[in-house]
């Protein structure tokens, strides 16, 4: 079993600025990519930012250049450094991690519990 706790939400006006973080822990033996996830009232759930084990990224085009994807490889966390936060950001942000238990093996997907972000304007 993988457990992940997702942490750093909250009310924010237009203009700041939030950390999510989020750390696995468990069962682990091999982290493939780590990322964010977003799902606003009434939409679908969308990739929000990812990045591997080589460190690449991957951002939704709306949030490039204000949000930022890191991880820890040592603690087993990856983090979602929010700048410049609009209304339209305001979603339930949900913790992504991949595992697998072997190179070349089956890739299990894990989901944090969601954190909710709200922007006011």
């Amino acid at each position: 079993q993988v457990q992940l706790v997702e942490s750093g939400g909250g009310l924010v006006q237009a203009g700041g600025s939030l950390r999510l973080s989020c750390a696995a822990s468990g069962k682990i033996f091999i982290i493939n990519t780590m990322g964010w996830y977003r799902q606003a009232p009434g939409k679908q759930r969308e990739l929000v930012a990812t990045i591997t084990s080589g460190d690449s990224t991957n951002y939704l085009d709306s949030v490039k250049g204000r949000f930022t994807v890191s991880r820890d490889n040592a603690e087993n966390t990856v983090y979602l450094q929010m700048n410049s936060l609009k209304p339209e950001d305001t979603a339930v942000y949900y913790c992504n991690v991949r595992t697998l238990f072997r190179v070349g093996g089956p890739v299990y997907n894990h989901w944090g519990q969601g954190t909710q972000v709200t922007v006011s304007s």
